[in-house]
């Protein structure tokens, strides 16, 4: 405050706080102001907040299993359909679709079935995991969901679109088995190589009103692994299509 040239007071006045208020955060090192009042502070005296408040940024630090979570959406949907572009077309090694229906893909990604296939073609591993339309979680499922476009009808979507990239070494469907249908459904797994777009589907909403994690792996165990791993169990006892 020397240095700018402001007292309390006045600073207090360029952040719209009182001037007793700046006195606290003088006084009181552990005292951590409002995030839009120590924006406002550092701005006013031409700092960072690191200098001011140190441990206010200390504690925006992801540590352990958070430095895997790279974004929260509160809905799949508020997620941008270039972040799924992107990490589709960044994956070299393995695409491995664990929703229950993945209609939505065709409709998001321009060109789906032709990126797959050049992806395909350079030796990337393709896999579809999805749930039975024949099968009793889809129907009770699609009482719950109750909207116009079932679910059996999105995966034979979905199906349909998978027939037009054609036989392909890399390319493989399954459906989850009986007993895993209903963990499948509430949970969609989406890998992309070592990231990851997971979906835990929230009682009558459809995917695309349920909160989705954006994951990269960063070490052994981690979340990433942990809901990758869940995906790769009920692959493990899929039915081949």
């Amino acid at each position: 405050m020397k240095s700018a040239g402001l007292s309390p007071r006045q600073l207090a006045a360029r952040v719209g706080v009182s001037g007793k208020t700046v006195e606290r955060w003088i006084a009181d090192a552990e005292l951590i102001p409002h995030a839009r009042n120590r924006e406002d502070a550092c701005t006013a005296l031409g700092v960072d907040e690191e200098m001011l408040w140190p441990k206010a940024v200390k504690d925006r630090i992801k540590t352990g299993g958070d430095r895997e979570i790279i974004h929260s959406y509160p809905y799949r949907s508020s997620c941008p359909s270039t972040v799924w572009g992107e990490l589709v077309h960044g994956a070299k090694e393995k695409l491995f679709f664990a929703g229950y229906t993945n209609y939505f893909l065709w409709l998001d990604q321009p060109a789906f079935v032709s990126t797959l296939r050049q992806k395909l073609d350079s030796g990337c591993q393709v896999r579809f995991l999805l749930g039975d339309p024949d099968g009793e979680v889809t129907r009770n499922r699609e009482a719950v969901e109750d909207v116009a476009l079932t679910v059996s009808t999105r995966i034979r979507i979905t199906l349909e679109h998978l027939g037009k990239i054609g036989a392909h070494e890399g390319l493989e469907a399954r459906f989850s088995a009986p007993d895993d249908a209903a963990n499948h459904v509430s949970l969609s797994v989406f890998r992309f190589d070592n990231e990851a777009l997971v979906t835990p589907h929230l009682a009558r909403l459809v995917g695309h009103d349920s909160p989705l994690l954006h994951l990269r792996r960063h070490a052994p165990g981690g979340m990433f692994d942990r809901f990758t791993e869940h995906a790769e169990e009920l692959w493990s006892r899929g039915i081949r299509q």
